[in-house]
């Protein structure tokens, strides 16, 4: 009777017909108790499954096919991550010779505009820092004649602004400018070297074509100018442009001497 009362409870909570073999001899309170045991763990488990999912085989491709996708993306990703290292280094080995190339000719104007625009030293370009033209720094070296070779830092003011002009000409050889604004450069110079600042700065316009505009409150610069303009005040708060042609004021004070000859 025991095992009837087993296969009773085994088709009721489970809805399965156990199928119990015709049992020859009772069995034994031992035998009944692990099965009743047996019994309530299978259903424990039954019951932590949760009810069955009637679209597992319908999720599990969907998912399928979703991780085929991601797998079709990362190696799409992959290939692109490859194409642009490739252009990247391409890119980068284009950008060290175009700049190497380009600092060696400015470097070279360098050291020829220094020369003149100090009758004499020497001076070079110094590509500082590491051993890559992209990530490395620039430091001037720069010999005045009469001095030791020094960073730029280590000069006097009016030796800085002479080995800078000289910079931003070199650099203008390489690469001119339509119209370049310069900016009272020429105060920390004596009168001697703002002579030579200005007869460089018309071989720059022969030479590039650049035209200059130059802020100046030093006569001997103005004088070199081929027009001049100003602003005043001739009325308290009324501020007038004046502007002055020296090529014509030339043309016109020495057309009487040409005429008198």
């Amino acid at each position: 009777f025991a095992w009837g009362t087993v296969a009773e409870r085994i088709l009721e909570r489970l809805g399965a017909d156990p199928a119990l073999p015709a049992l020859t001899a009772p069995a034994d309170a031992a035998a009944e108790e692990t099965a009743r045991r047996r019994l309530d763990r299978l259903v424990r488990e039954r019951e932590e499954m949760g009810p069955v999912n009637l679209r597992a085989e319908v999720e599990v491709a969907e998912l399928e096919e979703q991780i085929a996708t991601i797998e079709r993306e990362r190696e799409e990703i992959g290939t692109a991550i490859a194409r642009l290292r490739g252009s990247i280094g391409h890119l980068n080995r284009e950008g060290r010779e175009r700049l190497s190339a380009v600092f060696a000719e400015v470097d070279r104007h360098f050291q020829a505009l220094f020369s003149r625009m100090f009758g004499g030293g020497r001076a070079h370009l110094a590509l500082v820092g590491s051993d890559d033209p992209l990530v490395a720094g620039l430091e001037i070296f720069a010999q005045p004649p009469g001095k030791k070779l020094a960073t730029l830092s280590l000069l006097s003011g009016g030796e800085q602004a002479l080995t800078a002009l000289s910079l931003i000409f070199a650099v203008f050889r390489c690469n001119p400018a339509p119209v370049s604004v310069l900016d009272e450069v020429d105060a920390p110079l004596d009168d001697a070297n703002v002579e030579r600042f200005c007869a460089l700065l018309e071989d720059m316009v022969r030479e590039t074509g650049t035209r200059f505009l130059v802020v100046t409150h030093h006569p001997l610069t103005m004088a070199r100018m081929d027009r001049l303009y100003g602003v005043t005040m001739q009325e308290r708060g009324v501020s007038r442009l004046l502007s002055v042609d020296l090529g014509a004021a030339v043309a016109m004070v020495e057309a009487p001497l040409l005429a008198a000859e």
